[in-house]
């Protein structure tokens, strides 16, 4: 059974990662409506700046070293985890990523919820089934970011243990291609397809994901929240219309008069599509088409690709 959206007005919410593109759009859609607060290592001082400046508290501090959040508030009603650390060094990025959800969450233990985004590259690879929660993880993107994957499963076990250990309603949410009017990888495509760059493809094709738009995965949070729970909810997080990187090429191609050119690569991700079928139970189906979400993102990053119609 679906679960009824927390109602987020007024409440207090943490944000780790407020620098990323994933969560850039969640902290303009709540900055109007609850108190936000956004921890980073903010080493560029000039995005601080920028947040400080809009109303956002600001906290430096690195999660890998729990002594860093000491000047980090703890009495938040929610915290939205986007934080990830790929180096490529993989004594940080387990110590950033694994370590560093306990720290916080050790840290923020009398929140109501605790949401934190994980991601479908914790899959082994299995070419055309799209993965369901309880099928087998693996190290699935190795070939480009060398940490991630394995990071991405550390930092979930460390969530289930401190989620269990302090009792924290907790929610686990695997995204698969985040993307929307700030860009996301359809956009590296084009930019790809522009230069006439070649675009990797797994030879088992289709190379299929499901696209979330930003409208959606902000829509969602509420939802996911409230599915919250101290067994901690796992579910995969994408769009309910799964679609191959061919497709979404070839659109962009109809959009922009640009061709992709794609080359075989064994080392390439792979389909990595998933089985819905859990998200839509907890927080129903998605609304933002893809081509929609495609057309409206390159109109508002490069309108000056678009053919003229």
């Amino acid at each position: 059974m679906a679960v009824t959206p927390v109602d987020l007005k007024g409440a207090k919410i943490l944000v780790t990662g407020p620098t990323g593109q994933v969560a850039a759009p969640v902290l303009e859609a709540l900055s109007g409506v609850a108190e936000l607060t956004a921890l980073a290592r903010f080493t560029d001082k000039s995005a601080r700046l920028a947040l400080d400046k809009r109303g956002i508290h600001t906290v430096r501090a690195d999660l890998a070293d729990m002594d860093s959040l000491a000047s980090c508030p703890s009495d938040f009603d929610y915290v939205l985890n986007f934080a990830v650390v790929k180096t490529g060094h993989f004594d940080y990025d387990l110590a950033a990523n694994g370590e560093g959800v306990g720290n916080l969450m050790a840290h923020c233990r009398n929140v109501r919820a605790f949401l934190h985004f994980s991601s479908t590259a914790v899959y082994e690879y299995a070419g055309q089934s799209p993965r369901s929660e309880n099928d087998a993880l693996g190290d699935n993107h190795r070939a480009m970011f060398p940490t991630y994957s394995i990071a991405k499963i550390a930092a979930e076990t460390v969530c289930r243990f401190a989620a269990h250990q302090f009792k924290i309603p907790t929610t686990i949410a695997r995204l698969s291609v985040p993307y929307g009017n700030n860009g996301g990888w359809p956009y590296f495509h084009l930019l790809m397809m522009k230069e006439n760059i070649a675009i990797d493809l797994h030879p088992d094709a289709p190379n299929n994901y499901n696209l979330l738009h930003s409208d959606d995965y902000v829509a969602k949070i509420p939802y996911l929240l409230a599915a919250a729970t101290p067994e901690v909810t796992t579910t995969n997080f994408g769009g309910s219309q799964a679609v191959s990187i061919e497709e979404w090429c070839d659109y962009l191609s109809e959009l922009t008069g640009f061709q992709p050119r794609f080359q075989s690569n064994p080392k390439a991700f792979g389909s990595l599509s998933i089985d819905t079928g859990t998200m839509h139970a907890l927080i129903g189906e998605t609304r933002v088409d893809w081509r929609q979400g495609i057309r409206e993102m390159v109109r508002n990053m490069a309108p000056e690709l678009l053919l003229k119609s």
